[in-house]
């Protein structure tokens, strides 16, 4: 019974765990467990992961503006500050929509710069990108990847790019596949925080996003990609080798 509450307490806490992500819990949790009855428990109490939304599309694209070409399908990741992945999405409120922008590292998946704005202007966007800057140390030659909205392809956007010596991406026309780290984390975001909550006004999302963002995404939530550990435990794991290595 104290493994069904747990497994119960998980699934409802992380509504797309699979149930072999809600096994590296357990076993993060001091709990050492087969993942067969997590998975028959799961099954048994209705708690499979939520099946997810078709795609919306938010991307503005018919401008004249320069696009440039999609860098990142050629690129071999192995560290962290070679390619940030950027999108944007809406939330619903009461009475009117906002729109939040993200900026992820697409190896560590951990988010390094957002915004939540009412307005699709070039500032949210920004906004974003100069928190990135502020907070990430990175070497020449990182790539920058988006869709070719508006927002992207802005002048102030790519000039802010250029300036940082930093290459930019974007994915082909009307397919948001190119971009699947921002994809995934825009649904995970959605399913675990979004359509979980009933947000009255601007400054009630902007904290809980954040802190969604900050405290709990980054701090807690368990990826496949990387070994089952969030990601700013990744992170501080892989310069703890780096580290480690430079000391040999």
């Amino acid at each position: 019974m104290e493994l069904r509450n747990q497994v119960q307490t998980i699934s409802l806490q992380w509504p797309l765990y699979g149930y072999r992500r809600v096994q590296e819990e357990l076993q993060r949790r001091g709990r050492r467990v087969n993942h067969k009855p997590v998975r028959q428990m799961r099954r048994e109490e209705n708690l499979v992961c939520v099946r997810r939304r078709a795609f919306v599309r938010t991307t503005d694209s018919n401008h004249g503006l320069r696009v440039y070409p999609n860098l990142a399908r050629q690129l071999v990741l192995n560290d962290i500050n070679q390619l940030w992945v950027a999108d944007i999405t809406y939330i619903r409120l009461r009475t009117e929509f906002v729109y939040l922008a993200v900026i992820l590292d697409a190896y560590s998946r951990r988010v390094i710069g957002w915004e939540l704005s009412n307005s699709l202007s070039a500032e949210l966007t920004l906004t974003a990108l100069g928190q990135a800057l502020r907070e990430r140390q990175f070497a020449p030659g990182l790539v920058h990847h988006s869709d070719r909205g508006v927002q992207y392809a802005a002048a102030a956007y790519t000039q802010l790019l250029h300036k940082h010596k930093i290459q930019i991406s974007m994915s082909r026309r009307g397919n948001p596949y190119d971009n699947p780290q921002a994809e995934s984390f825009i649904k995970t975001l959605k399913y675990e925080e979004v359509y979980r909550s009933e947000y009255r006004d601007q400054t009630e999302v902007r904290t809980s996003i954040g802190s969604f963002l900050e405290k709990i995404y980054n701090e807690k939530r368990l990826h496949s990609a990387l070994q089952y550990v969030p990601p700013a435990e990744f992170e501080r794991e892989l310069l703890k080798a780096k580290v480690s290595e430079a000391q040999r």
